[in-house]
C-alpha cells in the first residue's frame, strides 16, 4: 500500500509499505477515504519531536471497514467509520471513566495515552495511507451514515472538532459566556465554531493570518489581528475593559509574536490578562515535557515563565490536555448529520496522497489560503 512516511525534519515522502493487516482478534483494517493534515503533524514535520524516521504519519482518519478480526462483533465490513486519534483499550481505569486520551494500556512505552502516527504515543502506524490497522476496533470506531454525504464534515470528528469542543469544555463554558480563542488554526476555528453552537454571547479569535481571520468572521466570530496591535488591548477595548469569561489556547509551545519570535508563554500569559477574574482557561495547544529545539534553557525542559501571580490573584481556573474524543464524537456526529454543525467550512484543499509532501510544505509555510488539507488516498468521491 502507499503511505506517507516521516523521513527527517521537513522531509516526508510517499512510499510503498506492507499492507496493514489484522494482527489481533480485536483489530480491524480500514480503507482510508479521508485523512487530514493536522497542525500538530507540523510539530513532527519540523523536527520538534522525537518522531522516528520511517513512521507513517496521520491521526485524523476515516474510511470503510475492509476486514475485522474474530473478536470484533459490533462493526462490520462495509461500515463507514470515523477513528478517534486516541487509541484506547476500553477497559483500563481511565477508559472506563471516559478518559480515553489517557488510556493506560495502549502505549507500548507504558505511559498514559496513545495515538495513530504520533511521536511518543505508541508505535502505531498513522492513517495517511491507503489502509490502517485499528486496534480494539469495536471500541475505537464511530459508525457514520452510509454513503459519501458530508465527508468533509465527518472527517473532522477524528480530532479537531472534538478538540475544539474540548477546549471550550475545559474553560468551563456556560451559555451566554464571552470567549477568546488564541489561534485561528483548525483547532482554534473549531473552538470558535463550538462556542457559537453552544451559545456564546461573543467570540473573539486571535491570529495574524488574514485567511484564517476571514474564516473566523465567516462563522460569526470577531477577528483580532495581533500584527495590528496588542490583542489583549484590542479585546479589552472591545469589551469596555471587562475582558472575557472564558479563554481557549489553541496554539501550543510554538507560539510566536508578530515578528516571528517564538515564545511558548505568550498565549498563556495573554489569556491570563484578558480573562476576567474567576474566569476559566482551556488549553488544547500542545506542550511537551521536553523541547530540545526551544530558544531558551527553561523551555527546553518544558518549563515556562508563566504569570502565575496574576493567574492566582484573579482566581482563574485552567484545565489542560488532549481531548477524549469518544466523550464528544457521537454527539458531534449527530450535530453534523442534522446540519447544526458544519466544520467543513475551514477546508481549503482536497488532494490525493501523492500530493501530500508538497501540501505539508505549503501548510507549514502558512501559505495564504492553505487553512485545512484533506487527503484522499483513494478516489475523490466526497460530497459536502
Amino acid at each position: 500500500m502507499k503511505a506517507l512516511i516521516y523521513d527527517a525534519a521537513f522531509d516526508v515522502s510517499v512510499k510503498e509499505v506492507p499492507d496493514a493487516t489484522v494482527e489481533r482478534p480485536t483489530d480491524a483494517v480500514v480503507r482510508i477515504t479521508s485523512t487530514n493534515i493536522c497542525g500538530s503533524d507540523l510539530h513532527m514535520y519540523e523536527g520538534r519531536t522525537d518522531m522516528e524516521a520511517g513512521r507513517v504519519l496521520g491521526h485524523e482518519n476515516m474510511g470503510i471497514v475492509e476486514a475485522v478480526g474474530d473478536g470484533v462483533d459490533r462493526i462490520k465490513v462495509g461500515d463507514r467509520v470515523s477513528l478517534p486519534f486516541n487509541i484506547a483499550c476500553g477497559s483500563c481505569d481511565h477508559c472506563v471513566q471516559g478518559k480515553t486520551a489517557f488510556c493506560l494500556r495502549a502505549n507500548q512505552a507504558g505511559t498514559a495515552g496513545a495515538a495513530f502516527g504520533f511521536a511518543s504515543m505508541g508505535d502505531y502506524a498513522g492513517g495517511q495511507a491507503e489502509l490502517l490497522r485499528v486496534p480494539w476496533a469495536d471500541f475505537n470506531s464511530l459508525v457514520l451514515p452510509e454513503g459519501t454525504d458530508k465527508e468533509l464534515d465527518y472527517t473532522m470528528l477524528s480530532d479537531i472538532f472534538p478538540t475544539g469542543w474540548h477546549g471550550v469544555e475545559l474553560a468551563q463554558f456556560e451559555p451566554g459566556d464571552s470567549v477568546a480563542v488564541w489561534g485561528a488554526g483548525p483547532v482554534g476555528l473549531m473552538a470558535a465554531h463550538s462556542a457559537r453552537i453552544r451559545g456564546a454571547s461573543e467570540v473573539f479569535v486571535v491570529d495574524q493570518h488574514a485567511d484564517r481571520l476571514a474564516l473566523a468572521a465567516s462563522i460569526g466570530a470577531t477577528p483580532v489581528d495581533f500584527s495590528a496591535g496588542d490583542p489583549v488591548e484590542q479585546i479589552m477595548e472591545a469589551t469596555g475593559g471587562r475582558g472575557v469569561d472564558r479563554g481557549v489556547e489553541a496554539i501550543g509551545y510554538q507560539a510566536h509574536d508578530s515578528s516571528g519570535t517564538e515564545d511558548p508563554t505568550l498565549a498563556l500569559n495573554q489569556l491570563v490578562a484578558v480573562v476576567k477574574a474567576t474566569g476559566g482557561i482551556g488549553v488544547v495547544g500542545v506542550y511537551l515535557p521536553q523541547d530540545p529545539g526551544a530558544k531558551d534553557d527553561l523551555a527546553k525542559e518544558g518549563r515556562l515563565a508563566f504569570d502565575y501571580g496574576t493567574f492566582w490573584f484573579k482566581g482563574q481556573g485552567m484545565r489542560t490536555g488532549q481531548a477524549n474524543v469518544k466523550a464528544y464524537n457521537r454527539q458531534l456526529r449527530d450535530l453534523i448529520t442534522s446540519g447544526v454543525a458544519t466544520p467543513s467550512f475551514l477546508v481549503s484543499h482536497e488532494l490525493g496522497l501523492d500530493e501530500a509532501p508538497a501540501a505539508y510544505k505549503k501548510f507549514d509555510d502558512r501559505e495564504d489560503g492553505w487553512t485545512k488539507v484533506v487527503l484522499h488516498p483513494g478516489e475523490l468521491t466526497t460530497a459536502r
